[in-house]
């Protein structure tokens, strides 16, 4: 495949994505430690932790399989948690983009129920159909994770079944353990109904936002 993963800036009215580094690390090493309890199935670095975290995501982005991001809060100009592209797969042209994955995605606890999450599906998603030409965007998550399976049914994507054993686990102590993964897609006959109900979530969070002086 000669499709080359690169992931640009996105931005929307809550939230702007910016490629991961390590001008983040401060940011993100506050925001990680906000609400741990969030945190049972995803992996999320503690505060000392953060900059192998970084350079864990840079390494990936490096063999062309991940593209990270922060999100940064337009409210506050801080990085408030982290998410990518994931596994690009290119079927039936060397220069074209069939699929791609959305995840490694984390929110700081206060950042959680405001939008954010919502727009930053919105423009990953967005950038993925209406540029790259994608038909399919998957999800994946901890099949135990109730609270990540409901924000991704929020986007209206799909449940297409679980998978035993399909991944490594990343809940705490269960590093040598692999977990059944829930997969989820939205397809591109599907993403103008994922897209409305998005711009609706986000319109609605901005609508709540007291504007900045």
């Amino acid at each position: 495949m000669t499709f080359e993963l690169k992931g640009p800036p996105l931005e929307g009215t809550l939230v702007r994505l910016e490629p991961l580094g390590h001008r983040h690390a401060s940011d993100l090493a506050a925001a990680a430690e906000e609400d741990r309890g969030r945190y049972a199935y995803t992996w999320v670095p503690r505060a000392d932790e953060v900059g192998a975290y970084i350079d864990a995501q840079l390494s990936r982005a490096a063999s062309g399989r991940l593209a990270p991001y922060a999100q940064v809060s337009l409210a506050t100009g801080r990085a408030v948690g982290a998410t990518a592209y994931w596994e690009p797969r290119s079927w039936l042209g060397d220069d074209a983009l069939d699929a791609i994955e959305v995840g490694f995605t984390w929110l700081a606890g206060s950042a959680q129920g405001t939008g954010v999450n919502a727009e930053a599906k919105l423009l990953l998603f967005g950038h993925a159909f209406e540029v790259w030409r994608v038909s399919r965007v998957d999800l994946k998550t901890d099949a135990r994770n109730a609270c990540s399976r409901a924000a991704i049914e929020r986007t209206g994507a799909r449940l297409e079944g679980v998978l035993r054993n399909w991944s490594r686990s990343w809940a705490p102590g269960e590093e040598d353990r692999l977990r059944d993964s829930a997969i989820y897609s939205i397809t591109a006959a599907e993403w103008p109904e994922c897209r409305e109900r998005l711009e609706t979530r986000v319109k609605s969070a901005a609508g709540t936002l007291t504007p900045r002086r």
